[in-house]
C-alpha cells in the first residue's frame, strides 16, 4: 500500500497552486487577502509567478492560503 503524504502541497506546482486559488476567489478578492502588487495591478498568472519565486514571504502566503483552502 502506498503511504499518503500528509503535507497538501506535496507535489503540487507553485502554478498550480495559484491557480487554484485564482479559480476559487478571483484575482480581486486574491489581491484583497494578499496585499501584492502582482495581484492588485494588472495580474496574471506568468508575472505573478515571477514575483512569487523571487519572494518568499509572499510565495509563503499564497501556500498557507492554499492550505486552508484545501483543508
Amino acid at each position: 500500500m502506498e503511504q499518503q503524504h500528509k503535507d497538501p502541497l506535496h507535489g503540487k506546482t507553485l502554478e498550480f497552486i495559484l491557480t487554484k486559488l485564482v479559480d476559487h476567489y478571483g484575482w480581486e478578492a486574491l489581491g484583497s487577502m494578499i496585499r501584492i502588487n502582482c495581484f492588485n495591478n494588472n495580474p496574471g498568472i506568468k508575472s505573478s509567478l515571477g514575483f512569487l519565486r523571487k519572494t518568499p514571504w509572499a510565495r509563503k502566503k499564497v501556500e498557507d492560503l492554499y492550505i486552508r483552502l484545501v483543508r
